[in-house]
């Protein structure tokens, strides 16, 4: 195992009577990353973290949590782990210090100097004392974060965490966990339905389609992707076309379709594409150009059901 690794899950299955939930999952997921489970409702994120989380058992497969197995020292490797699956459960009665004060007393060693560190970590040091009652959905997500950070684990672990948020608690919320991750170097698995939401947030995402991984993608990769052109170009001889451009420019992704040339490629080549077949004499009727936009990707990926 890598030793870079906080995550790691090898394989992992569950099954319900004969219907399979969670298929295979394989994937590690580094020191300091915003990692993403996108997929789909009913994909199997929520059942993936459960396992991670140990709330559920696993049929098969293995889990590793700072190269400890969950299955064999399950005490030990949560002790590395902090999440908030599904609502953060609080007292609403009580204020959001006195929230944090008994929620520490069930790890050792939880000092108030560590308490006043992570208030100020989410940013509710202006807000603190007051009653949890009187937070918003935002404050309220950000003092579960708050929760789950006490006991300064490896890995935090997020299950829809701007479901009910507003654009500004969304926001919010997004800022605070890649802070998290690129400045105090913890990994944060975050799972949503949102591509728009995991476009922002997260530095990989893993792609889940009917509890099986399509793809694990960095979403620099995916942009990458997004910014290069869809080209079909309408000429009276394809075929001389493709060998023609094949010949000049040997990097090109393209193919002949129903007497139409396709090419993936940049915005910037459309010219360098247009002058060379003019020059060598083939006919242009006509250049259509669409850019496979982020929404494009994923469709593909899941063959076609749609991810909000």
């Amino acid at each position: 195992m890598s030793s870079e690794a906080v995550l790691q899950l090898r394989n992992v299955t569950k099954q319900i009577g004969k219907r399979t939930i969670v298929d295979q999952m394989s994937f590690d997921v580094p020191a300091g990353e915003v990692f993403g489970f996108l997929g789909p409702n009913g994909a199997g994120k929520t059942t993936t973290i459960r396992m991670i989380v140990g709330l559920i058992s696993m049929t098969s497969g293995e889990i590793y949590v700072k190269g400890i197995p969950v299955h064999k020292e399950f005490e030990q490797a949560m002790t590395h782990i902090g999440a908030i699956v599904e609502n953060p459960e609080m007292y609403k009665f009580l204020t959001g210090y006195q929230n944090l004060v008994y929620y520490g007393r069930r790890h050792s060693g939880i000092t108030k100097e560590r308490i006043d560190e992570v208030v100020k970590l989410v940013g509710l040091e202006n807000r603190i004392h007051e009653k949890v009652k009187r937070y918003s959905l935002g404050m309220r997500q950000r003092l579960g974060v708050a929760q789950a950070l006490l006991h300064k684990p490896s890995v935090l672990i997020l299950d829809e965490p701007t479901n009910g948020l507003d654009p500004a608690g969304i926001r919010e919320l997004r800022d605070y966990l890649r802070n998290l991750a690129h400045q105090e170097g913890i990994s944060v698995v975050v799972s949503s339905h949102l591509l728009s939401e995991m476009e922002l947030m997260c530095d990989r995402v893993a792609i889940i389609q009917t509890g099986k991984l399509i793809d694990v993608r960095s979403m620099r990769q995916l942009k990458e992707k997004a910014d290069t052109q869809h080209i079909v170009i309408d000429v009276d001889n394809p075929r001389a076309a493709w060998e023609m451009l094949s010949a000049m420019m040997p990097d090109l992704d393209m193919h002949v379709d129903e007497g139409q040339l396709h090419i993936s490629a940049g915005r910037k080549r459309v010219p360098d594409l247009t002058r060379a077949l003019v020059h060598a004499d083939i006919d242009v009727y006509g250049i259509q150009a669409a850019n496979l936009s982020l929404e494009d990707q994923f469709l593909e990926l899941t063959g076609g059901e749609r991810i909000v």
